[in-house]
C-alpha cells in the first residue's frame, strides 16, 4: 500500500507538470524542442534522467549482483559514452539542426531518402529501448503490488497509458520536467540505498570489496563461492573478450547516435549551453554509475544471487537490496523512484520518435512538395505517440517480465552506433559524403546490426551461427564501411556544394535555430 502511495503521488506531481506544460505548448518548436528555453543544468538533468534508465538502475544493479566485475564493465561503457557526445557531435548538431538528427544530414544531402531511412532507425531504436523500459516496468510493479491483482500485463500498460499522456499533452516540455524531477529522485535513492549498503560494513569500503571476494551461490544446485572482482564469471572464453569489445563499441559509439538523447540539444538556446548540458549529465550520470557498484556488490553479497533469482530475477537486485537493508518502506520509496525512472525515459523515447515520424516522414517524405503546418505536425506526433505506445506495450507482453532490460538496451546502442553515428560523423566532416553514401550506410548498418542480433546466441541460443551477444564489433564497420563505399562509387558530387555552409554554421551556430520568447 506505502508503494502504491508512493507511486500515485509521482505520477500526480508529474500529471499537473503536464497540465502546466501543456498550456505553453502552444507551437512546433514548444512541443517538439521545449522552446528551446531549457538552460545548461536543466538539460543536463534531463540528459541524465533520459540515460539513468531501468537499465542502468535495475539492469546495471542486476548484472553486477550476477556478474561482478563483469556486469560492471556494462556501467564503464555507459559513462565513455559521453565524452563521444561532448567532443563530436553535440555542439555541430545543435547549430546545424532543428527537431531531429536528420536535419543536419538533409541540410546538404537529398531530403526525402535520408529523412525515410532517419525515421526507420530512429523508430528500431526508440521500440528496443522502449520494450526494455517496459519490461523493467512490469517486472517491478508486478512484484511489488501482487496482493493489489496488478499483474505484469496490466502494469506495462499502465505506464504505456501515462506515457502517451505525457507526450500527447505536455511534449517536449513536460517530458524534460518530467526526467528532471525522475532524476533527482534517483540519485536521493541511490545515494541514499549505497550509503545504507556501506553502513552494514561499518562505511569501511575496504570491508566491503573483501567480501565480494568469496560470494557463495547455488549453480546448478550446487553451492560455488566466487571472487566477484574478477574477470571471468560472464564473458568467458571463448567469445568473452570479443563479447566484451563489441559491447564496449556499441556502447560508447552508440550513445552519440541515440534520437532521444541528440534531440535534447535542440532544446537549449545555443551550442555552448549544449555542451555544458553534456558536462552536467556527465557529472551526474558519473556519479550515479560508481553509486551502482555499490548496488549490485550489495545485492550479491547481502541478498544473494539465488535469493534474487527466486524472486523476480536479476532485474529485481535493487529492490530487493532495499528491502533487506530498510524494510517495506523503503522498498515502496525505491519502487516508486524506479516507476519515475521508467515513466521518464519512456517519454522521452516516445516523443523523439514522433517528431522523427512527424518532421521527418510524413512532412518531408510522404508530403514532400506539399506545404504542412506546425499543427499539423504536432498532430501526426500525437498520433505517432499512442500507435507507439501501444506497440511498445503489446512487445514487451509478449516478451514477458524474464527479458534483461540491460540487454535490450545495449542492442539498442548497437543500431544506434551502426546505422546513426557514420551518417552523422560523415556527413559533418567529409565534404565528399553524398545522399548514395549516407543511405547506403544506414540502410546497412540497420540491417546488419538486426541480422546479427537475430542469428546471435541470444535469439538462437546454442545453434546461433554469430558467436556474440552484440554485434557491434562487426555492424559498425560495416556501417562505416557501406557509407564510405557507396560514396566513392556514386558520381553525385552535388552535396559539396552546400558543405561550406554547413561546416560554418556546425562551427559558429551561425543562421542556427533560436530560443522562442514566451
Amino acid at each position: 500500500m506505502i508503494a502504491i502511495l508512493m507511486t500515485l503521488a509521482f505520477v500526480l506531481a508529474t500529471l499537473g507538470v503536464t497540465a502546466w506544460a501543456s498550456r505553453r505548448s502552444t507551437g512546433a518548436a514548444s512541443f517538439f524542442a521545449a522552446g528551446r528555453n531549457i538552460t545548461a543544468w536543466q538539460n543536463g538533468l534531463a540528459v541524465a534522467g533520459d540515460y539513468m534508465s531501468a537499465a542502468s538502475f535495475l539492469g546495471i544493479t542486476g548484472l553486477i549482483a550476477y556478474y561482478g566485475y563483469d556486469g560492471f564493465m556494462y556501467s564503464v561503457g555507459f559513462l565513455v559514452a559521453y565524452l563521444t557526445v561532448l567532443l563530436i557531435v553535440a555542439e555541430p548538431l545543435r547549430n546545424s539542426g532543428k527537431y531531429t538528427i536528420a536535419d543536419v544530414l538533409a541540410f546538404r544531402l537529398s531530403a526525402r531518402p535520408v529523412r525515410a531511412m532517419a525515421a526507420l532507425s530512429t523508430l528500431t531504436i526508440g521500440g528496443l529501448y522502449m520494450i526494455a523500459q517496459m519490461v523493467g516496468a512490469g517486472a517491478m510493479v508486478s512484484l511489488l503490488m501482487k496482493e493489489t491483482g496488478i499483474d505484469f500485463r496490466l502494469s506495462v500498460a499502465s505506464v504505456g497509458t501515462l506515457m502517451i499522456v505525457y507526450v500527447v499533452f505536455g511534449g517536449m516540455l513536460a517530458t524534460t520536467w518530467v526526467q528532471i524531477i525522475k532524476a533527482i529522485l534517483l540519485m536521493a535513492g541511490v545515494m541514499l540505498l549505497s550509503l545504507l549498503v556501506l553502513a552494514q560494513f561499518d562505511f569501511s569500503v575496504d570491508r566491503f570489496f573483501a567480501s565480494a571476494t568469496h560470494i557463495t551461490y547455488l549453480d546448478r544446485g550446487q553451492p560455488v563461492t566466487r571472487d566477484f572482482l574478477q574477470p571471468g564469471l560472464y564473458y568467458k572464453p571463448p567469445y568473452g573478450a570479443l563479447n566484451l569489445i563489441s559491447l564496449s563499441l556499441a556502447l560508447i559509439l552508440g550513445t552519440a547516435g541515440l534520437p532521444h538523447i541528440l534531440v535534447r540539444f535542440y532544446t537549449v538556446p545555443d551550442a555552448k549551453t549544449a555542451r555544458f548540458s553534456v558536462v552536467w549529465a556527465m557529472a551526474i550520470i558519473g556519479f550515479f554509475y560508481i553509486l551502482t557498484t555499490f548496488l549490485g556488490f550489495g545485492s550479491a553479497i547481502l541478498v544473494g544471487r539465488s535469493q534474487i533469482a527466486s524472486n523476480g530475477g536479476i532485474n529485481m537486485s535493487a529492490p530487493l537490496l532495499a528491502h533487506h537493508i530498510g524494510g517495506d518502506l523503503f522498498l515502496a520509496f525505491i519502487a516508486a523512484v524506479t516507476f519515475a525512472t521508467i515513466l521518464a525515459v519512456v517519454a522521452g523515447l516516445a516523443i523523439s520518435a514522433s517528431t522523427s515520424v512527424a518532421h521527418d516522414f510524413y512532412s518531408n517524405v510522404l508530403r514532400a512538395g506539399k506545404p504542412t503546418t506546425p499543427a499539423e505536425e504536432v498532430r501526426v506526433a500525437r498520433f505517432t505517440a499512442v500507435a507507439l505506445g501501444a506497440g511498445a506495450v503489446a512487445v514487451a507482453i509478449l516478451l514477458g517480465p524474464g527479458a534483461n532490460v540491460a540487454f535490450l538496451v545495449g542492442l539498442a546502442f548497437a543500431v544506434a552506433a551502426s546505422a546513426n553515428l557514420p551518417a552523422i560523423v560523415l556527413s559533418l566532416f567529409w565534404k565528399r559524403f553524398n545522399t548514395a553514401g549516407a543511405v547506403a550506410g544506414m540502410g546497412a548498418g540497420l540491417a546488419a546490426s538486426i541480422a546479427l542480433i537475430l542469428a546471435g546466441p541470444s535469439f538462437q541460443g546454442a545453434r546461433a551461427w554469430f558467436p556474440l551477444e552484440n554485434p557491434g564489433i562487426v555492424s559498425i564497420p560495416v556501417g562505416f564501411l557501406a557509407a564510405i563505399a557507396a560514396t566513392l562509387l556514386s558520381p553525385d558530387r552535388s552535396s559539396e556544394q552546400k558543405y561550406n555552409e554547413l561546416l560554418v554554421r556546425s562551427s559558429t551556430g551561425l543562421g542556427a535555430e533560436r530560443a522562442s520568447s514566451h
